[in-house]
């Protein structure tokens, strides 16, 4: 159900303006999803009043119960709504007047979940589960499971929450680490595989290596699974390989290359716009130094859009002009790609001519 509902919004997103229509298209489905009846109030009410103290007025979007108890809440955003931006007020205190242990804050794509971990009654102010509906991963859905109305166990779901949690935070710690290595991280490496004196020069000497290293290994663990995920036919990939002209770059792996959350995130987007416009197969991806290209038919000859993701400032380079020339047009997030979706389009019938034809002459 969750990739019809993928598949669905990925072709009405551009249409969804508003919070209401986003928790109307995207966020009811997705409680329904779960197995709860959203048009019955003794499953799943809206618009529950959360007065606490002298707040008076404020309510919680939607309330999941079970057995007449609140057990789970949700505070909706629009679409494209940069959640990290976002306080999720009405959780917060909601969260300590009723029996919930599950506060769900989400845009309709994105559903970040929250429990009381740290505190009693008091709900924390970092998820310990993260679902994106373009990037379903089935670790996740396999603890989706644990909160649909079948499976719901609320002492099994804080029980893993706290793991699902610090695993969460680990990873964040590991991307700041590769991105720049404490001291403290660089002596541990050197205390591995090191046997001299440990001096200033040695571990100055160590920060690049150890930073090289362990990009590498990471770069190569996301591509040996991204090649997993979009592996064609190898019948089918030899014949495109010899159909194909020649490259203008080699595609061989740069020792470098990382790829970082922001570009697989907006690769999967890229995907959800064209998905209704041709095969999500056929659009892969090429991480290179300087850029993240999205490719049709892993031809680098028919480069979909660039990202330049490697500043502060980001930057997406389309090629909807027609002569091949890359226009970088600068983003403020990731979901502003949502806004460019005819030109993504645009670019792909360049490249598919006869398709539209036959939509010209429909």
């Amino acid at each position: 159900m969750l990739q019809a509902l993928a598949t669905r919004v990925s072709k009405q997103v551009n249409m969804l303006l508003t919070e209401e229509a986003t928790k109307n298209a995207i966020v009811m489905p997705f409680i329904n999803a779960l197995g709860y009846n959203v048009f019955d109030p003794a499953e799943v009410t809206p618009e529950l009043n959360c007065d606490v103290g002298i707040k008076k007025g404020e309510k919680v979007d939607y309330a999941v119960l079970k057995d007449g108890q609140v057990v789970m809440l949700f505070e909706c955003k629009s679409v494209g709504t940069n959640l990290d931006r976002v306080t999720p007020t009405q959780l917060f205190r909601y969260f300590t007047v009723t029996q919930a242990r599950v506060g769900v804050l989400t845009n309709g794509v994105i559903y970040r979940f929250f429990s009381d971990l740290e505190e009693p009654n008091k709900m924390d102010t970092k998820p310990f589960l993260e679902f994106n509906l373009f990037d379903i991963q089935e670790a996740v859905v396999s603890e989706l499971k644990k909160m649909t109305k079948p499976h719901f166990d609320q002492a099994a779901i804080v029980e893993t929450a706290g793991e699902l949690k610090y695993a969460r935070e680990i990873k964040r710690v590991m991307a700041e680490q590769l991105a720049a290595p404490s001291d403290d991280w660089v002596r541990f490496f050197i205390g591995a595989v090191y046997t001299g004196r440990v001096t200033q020069a040695v571990r100055d000497q160590f920060k690049p290596i150890v930073q090289k290293a362990v990009r590498q290994f990471v770069n190569d663990q996301i591509s040996d699974r991204l090649k997993s995920a979009l592996e064609r036919d190898p019948a089918e990939a030899a014949a495109q390989e010899a159909a194909a002209p020649a490259p203008a770059e080699a595609p061989a792996k740069e020792a470098e290359v990382v790829t970082t959350d922001d570009e697989r995130e907006a690769y999967f987007i890229v995907k959800a716009i064209l998905r209704e416009e041709v095969d999500p197969a056929r659009i892969t991806p090429r991480d290179v130094k300087s850029y993240f290209g999205i490719l049709l038919d892993d031809n680098n000859r028919k480069p979909l859009c660039r990202l330049h993701f490697n500043t502060a400032q980001k930057y997406v380079g389309f090629f909807d002009a027609g002569d091949r020339q890359e226009e970088r047009v600068a983003i403020d997030r990731i979901d502003d790609l949502y806004r460019f979706g005819a030109r993504l389009k645009a670019t792909l019938r360049l490249y598919e001519p006869a398709k539209k034809e036959e939509k010209a002459e429909k």
